[in-house]
């Protein structure tokens, strides 16, 4: 149920989030997103964190990678610490 909800707020915030970042992201950026905050829900961040947190991340994504968010992250230290920093992840 936890996760559900957690999936829910995720992507209520996705699809209510800034009109131009609405925009961007299609049906399979929100999924992968989806999946990384779902990833992410026991890291000690709030949600909101996470869900910039993810939505960094997918932005560096090229549209053709096949690996999620969680499995891309650990082969790009760069880009994690860049959305990190931006999505003030452990403030």
């Amino acid at each position: 149920m936890r996760q559900l909800l957690l999936a829910l707020i995720a992507t209520g915030a996705v699809a209510a989030g800034a009109p131009a970042l609405a925009q961007r992201q299609s049906a399979d950026d929100t999924k992968w997103i989806t999946v990384c905050v779902s990833d992410n829900k026991d890291e000690g961040q709030s949600a909101p964190v996470v869900l910039k947190y993810c939505t960094c991340m997918n932005n560096k994504m090229s549209n053709n990678e096949t690996r999620s968010i969680t499995q891309w992250e650990k082969a790009n230290p760069n880009a994690q610490e860049a959305c990190s920093k931006e999505a003030g992840w452990g403030r």
